[in-house]
């Protein structure tokens, strides 16, 4: 919301370092964040953020002042910390009123070299990191970034991806603050679709979690369509892809399809798109790609101020993240195999400052000015850059035959019915997935098949499930070469969730995690046995707990 970008522009201006938090995250999360970062002051949503803060008690002793913006349910409260936005704003018309020379004066006295913000990075195996960075090199960093894919005064921005990352301090507040454009913003998470087909904005950036759910959605709208408006689609997508193969665009697609579809879906007016934060599947690429929607990847990392590499409008390759930003930015490939495939290292001017209270860490990944990011790539020969997984995550069987779970993950998740993937295989015989069933369509097709079900894992165990997410993985194979195809698969009784650590809060898969919480099933998944009898007890965030009892 807007209370959030005030609140961190008025910290900057008077010297103060910011701190953004995930809006989903843990009481445990927030006090390891407020007791690492020494944080004095909290600028919260509502009740329920506020609710956080003061269940800590005084084990923050450090927070001083909490200021809500939503003052439904705070009057039950009587904390002396609390205070209300409004009032706040209040408190400083009347000191502007007073002295209307002193915000000017206080910007005047700050330094671009000073840290500005504290920048939690994705933490896929610890605690996150908070990376330092400087003021004046956020600004110099965006004024690049806008060099090369300019934005101005008449685009609209639409700010659905939280705050605390890094690409969105990028879009609405580095680049809004230089830009001059306008940052939107969704009335509630739920309410996200429709706001953005009334705001119709002119470029925008999603996470590939939300590509994939868009494209997902759409294709379970269809499903639902009569067999006119399916074969209608059918012949669009065709035709669409077969277009975008040859560097094309069809009319015909656009007439029968997609200028309807970008108009539902509020993209009518998209003059830029990108996604970045992790892999999105190429198949989800051309998807977007076919529809009209000028969508491309950036690729960066937090301590690099966010993405320093984007295809170029006219050069986009869904197998590839563009070329660098500008020409200060040098990437190089470190300890290349006979593929060429070798660690992406990174170094510009506008670079992190270090980890805030963690030289250790810092002289880890820094390294002679070279930013070490821990990811496998190569350049292909039209001198892009091609991302291929996480270093330590790139995976090899006992027989020799290396692959990327990432890769084979994003395949999988170009299904209606798949939400997450997980593909296993690391020193074993064979790759095998666990997966997720996408519950809010995979139920829509039960109850249109007169499935009955109660929950989501009745619904995950049924025979008649496995059935049609076998079919899903079998599509996949068929892309796949012979030793990077699934062999085996099942069906998790719940959903991943980053509360219970198995994702961060961008919705990476915390693999070591995964393998420590699940080794059971792995074992049994590789020791042959049918089926794998279930009984265990999870815990939702309102600390309620559910026992589960299945057969998978």
């Amino acid at each position: 919301r807007p209370d959030w970008v005030a609140a961190e522009i008025a910290a900057h201006a008077v010297g103060g370092m910011s701190l953004g938090m995930y809006r989903e995250s843990l009481p445990e999360e927030v006090l390891y964040l407020l007791t690492y970062g020494e944080t004095k002051i909290v600028f919260a949503e509502d009740e329920e953020q506020v609710d956080k803060l003061l269940e800590l008690g005084d084990r923050a002793p450090h927070l001083k002042h909490i200021v809500y913006s939503d003052p439904r349910g705070m009057r039950k409260y009587d904390d002396p910390r609390l205070l209300d936005a409004d009032k706040l704003a209040k408190m400083g018309r009347d000191r502007a009123a007073r002295e209307p020379q002193l915000y000017d004066q206080l910007v005047d006295a700050t330094k671009g070299d000073d840290v500005a913000i504290l920048c939690t990075t994705s933490g896929t195996t610890s605690n996150p990191k908070l990376a330092m960075l400087a003021a004046g090199r956020v600004l110099s960093h965006c004024a690049n970034y806008l060099a090369f894919d300019p934005k101005g005064p008449d685009d609209e921005y639409v700010s659905v991806l939280p705050l605390p990352w890094i690409m969105e301090q990028v879009y609405a507040l580095g680049k809004g603050l230089l830009s001059r454009m306008k940052v939107n913003f969704v009335e509630e998470p739920d309410t996200m679709m429709n706001d953005f087909r009334e705001i119709a904005p002119t470029f925008v950036l999603f996470a590939p979690r939300i590509w994939e759910a868009i494209a997902a959605d759409v294709r379970a709208r269809v499903m639902d369509a009569s067999p006119l408006k399916q074969r209608l689609y059918d012949v669009g997508m065709k035709s669409g892809l077969a277009a975008l193969a040859e560097g094309k665009h069809s009319a015909l697609a656009d007439t029968l399809l997609f200028r309807a579809l970008r108009d539902r879906l509020g993209f009518s007016r998209l003059r830029s798109a990108a996604t970045g934060g992790a892999a999105l599947g190429p198949d989800t690429f051309k998807f977007f790609r076919a529809m009209g929607v000028p969508l491309r990847t950036l690729y960066g990392q937090t301590e690099t101020l966010g993405a320093f590499t984007l295809h170029k409008p006219d050069e986009v390759d869904p197998d590839t993240t563009g070329v660098s930003m500008a020409e200060s930015i040098e990437i190089e490939i470190r300890d290349p195999d006979i593929n060429g495939v070798g660690e992406i290292v990174v170094r510009h001017p506008n670079m992190f400052s270090g980890y805030y209270k963690n030289e250790a860490a810092t002289a880890v990944d820094m390294r002679d000015g070279w930013m070490h990011s821990g990811d496998a790539g190569y350049f292909n020969k039209a001198k892009q850059l091609v991302v291929i997984d996480r270093i330590k995550d790139l995976a090899q069987t006992s027989r020799g035959d290396r692959f990327s779970p990432q890769y084979i993950e994003n395949k999988l998740k170009f299904s209606p019915y798949v939400a997450e993937a997980v593909v296993l295989g690391d020193g074993r015989d064979y790759l095998a997935a666990m997966l997720c069933i996408r519950f809010s369509i995979v139920s829509k097709w039960a109850e249109k098949n007169r499935l009955s079900f109660t929950t989501y894992t009745d619904l995950s165990s049924r025979p008649e499930t496995y059935e049609l997410l076998r079919k899903e993985v079998e599509a996949v194979n068929a892309t796949l070469p012979p030793a990077q195809q699934i062999s085996k698969f099942l069906l998790l009784y719940k959903e991943l969730d980053a509360d219970d650590g198995e994702l961060t809060r961008t919705r990476k898969v915390r693999r070591t995690v995964i393998n420590e919480k699940y080794s059971d099933i792995i074992n049994a998944i590789y020791g042959d046995r049918p089926d794998i009898d279930i009984d265990t007890v999870i815990r939702f965030q309102d600390g309620t707990t559910q026992r589960i009892r299945c057969t998978l």
